[in-house]
């Protein structure tokens, strides 16, 4: 089984993209099915949501596609799976120029009718949306040469398989290639895949042990922003050992280990770029307690021997479930007690959810110390090390300058205090940075920002609807969907135009005539600063603040259909003007 991407055959494209987003090492699954659907292999895949298989069965549809159209069709059960997968395909797809489009019930036909005349080469979604196209002529799929049943067994669970027959019929049997994905394999799915493929190869996946029972499971809720400065304080209350620090990429962990060592803690990074006898140098560091913090990739946390690890940090979120049960895999070890903490951003509790549905285990909201409490661990580490010298006092040596301060007049206890201190003001060098909390629930809120050239407003905290998330700031910008605009546009126009990471862009929320994008507090300004030199879709844009009638998640559609009414009548009054 193979243990990098490289490997498996992949173009340097896709390998590109894998390491841009974080990918490292390839999960049992994908090292499994990807080699046989490259040979052109039909494949049945049993694995369960969250192994992986979502990059197992689209990779290869990505390395083969060819342009033309409608090539590859992922069938899934439900909307919410059709969207995910679709997105994943759209990642994975970015630098080939890939187009998908999701079909679901519940939008109007005729959205998906226009992108499929304009043209899409991956189409995902469900069977009786999928069926009802065909019905009206709308999607032919006779040029279909890769087509995915993903969780086919919750298909047939939902009686499905009927209509799924149907769409298979209607592709072309000895030009397609044939994945079926499914956690159990009952007697009709197998009587499905004997029917419509060609003696596939089966790949099965054992499920790993979910969860460990002496481990405690912690999650934290903090700002992108605050991330570094809560995992210092984690760092300084708990009762650490060996600990290991998980990022998502090879360039973070290093960045942090960087971060970590300034702020006076033994760290290092170990990532899959590290030549082996540099990795094997710093394990033998870490086993042998020279340093303490292992800040590393998921290059890690499969097949490498790490002993007595008390804690493991998932700095980063892991991409997936499956990664996440190898991670914390590292500690509670051999009947030992360990500890798994996860720090994620507020936009990150679907994941969250993703990995307790996967471990069927309900993983605990922690609150992070306070600034009292650091400060107690403080006192209470430094009164230990103070103890621990007091111990050797009698192997201590005398340079006499002990003697020299007392013949100055200061007495012993007098000496002691301003070692003391002398030894605490060195000690508490780390910086103890405020961190704003998080509520379970948390309302939106807009800040106003003064305006170039203009009157300045007050930078006080609003409570809003216009759907940005809190510390954001919701911006409009006047270009939509009749634009043709899709959220990389945004991204690419704001961020680079205003000179800000790309990375820190909130939600998106594209409209047919105009758009919202939430952006931390502190960029805001430069933004609306840049709108005049900004560009989206060669479009020189205007960019303000969202006002409080600005529409939320919930109200688009219904802003946008009140927007399309008072454009038709401004159209018939046009018309009868011109009549009279």
């Amino acid at each position: 089984m193979s243990n990098s991407f490289e490997a498996l055959g992949l173009s340097s494209v896709l390998l590109q993209t894998l390491e841009e987003l974080g990918y490292e090492t390839p999960t049992p699954i994908q090292s499994s099915a990807i080699p046989r659907l490259l040979n052109g292999e039909d494949i049945i895949g049993q694995a369960k949501t969250g192994t992986g298989k979502t990059a197992a069965f689209t990779l290869p549809m990505l390395e083969r596609h060819d342009n033309s159209p409608i090539y590859g069709l992922i069938l899934t059960p439900t909307r919410e799976l059709a969207i995910q997968v679709a997105e994943a395909v759209h990642r994975y797809g970015a630098k080939l120029g890939v187009r998908v489009l999701p079909i679901y019930g519940g939008q109007p036909y005729s959205r998906q009718i226009r992108r499929l005349e304009k043209g899409v080469h991956v189409v995902v979604g469900t069977p009786g949306r999928i069926l009802d196209l065909m019905r009206q002529n709308a999607l032919d799929l006779s040029t279909v040469r890769y087509l995915v049943l993903d969780e086919a067994d919750e298909m047939l669970r939902m009686s499905f398989i009927d209509d799924v027959e149907v769409i298979l019929a209607a592709t072309d049997a000895h030009k397609r290639q044939t994945a079926i994905f499914s956690a159990t394999m009952p007697e009709p799915i197998k009587r499905l895949a004997k029917k419509y493929m060609h003696n596939p190869s089966v790949v099965a996946i054992t499920s790993d042990e979910m969860t460990v029972e002496n481990i405690e499971q912690r999650y934290y809720i903090v700002r992108e922003a605050d991330k570094v400065p809560a995992l210092c304080r984690l760092l300084e209350v708990e009762d650490l050992q060996n600990t290991v620090i998980f990022t998502r990429t090879k360039a973070g962990s290093a960045e942090l280990a960087e971060t970590l060592v300034a702020r006076g803690y033994r760290a290092e990074a170990i990532h899959g770029d590290l030549p082996q006898v540099e990795r094997e140098r710093i394990l033998r560091r870490f086993r042998n307690r020279n340093i303490t913090i292992l800040v590393a990739t998921d290059v890690v946390a499969r097949g490498v021997d790490i002993p007595e690890v008390s804690h493991v940090i998932n700095f980063d979120i892991p991409q997936l479930p499956i990664e996440y049960v190898h991670r914390i895999g590292r500690t509670g070890r051999a009947g030992r007690a360990g500890t798994a903490i996860l720090l994620i951003s507020p936009k990150q509790r679907r994941n969250l959810r993703m990995i307790e549905q996967f471990t069927n285990k309900r993983i605990q909201r922690g609150k992070l110390p306070t600034r009292e409490e650091v400060l107690r661990a403080r006192n209470l580490q430094f009164r230990q090390e103070m103890l621990a010298y007091l111990s050797q006092v009698e192997h201590l040596e005398d340079d006499g300058l002990l003697e020299e301060l007392i013949a100055l007049g200061y007495s012993a206890e007098t000496v002691a205090l301003a070692a003391m201190q002398a030894l605490r003001l060195h000690e508490d060098q780390r910086p103890l940075e405020e961190i704003r909390d998080v509520k379970e629930r948390e309302h939106d809120t807009v800040v106003r920002m003064p305006r170039k050239g203009g009157r300045k407003r007050s930078a006080r905290y609003e409570r809003d609807e216009d759907g940005s998330e809190a510390g954001m700031v919701s911006l409009k910008v006047d270009v939509g969907r009749r634009e043709d605009v899709r959220p990389a546009d945004v991204v690419y126009g704001i961020a680079n135009h205003g000179d800000i990471p790309g990375r820190v862009l909130g939600a998106i929320r594209i409209l047919n005539y105009e758009t919202f994008v939430d952006v931390p507090q502190e960029y805001a300004e430069a933004v609306l600063n840049s709108g005049r030199s900004t560009r989206i879709k060669g479009k020189q844009i205007q960019v303000q603040l969202a006002d409080k009638r600005s529409p939320s998640r919930g109200n688009s559609r219904q802003n946008e259909s009140q927007h399309g009414h008072k454009k038709t009548r401004k159209k018939k009054s046009q018309k009868r003007r011109l009549l009279t």
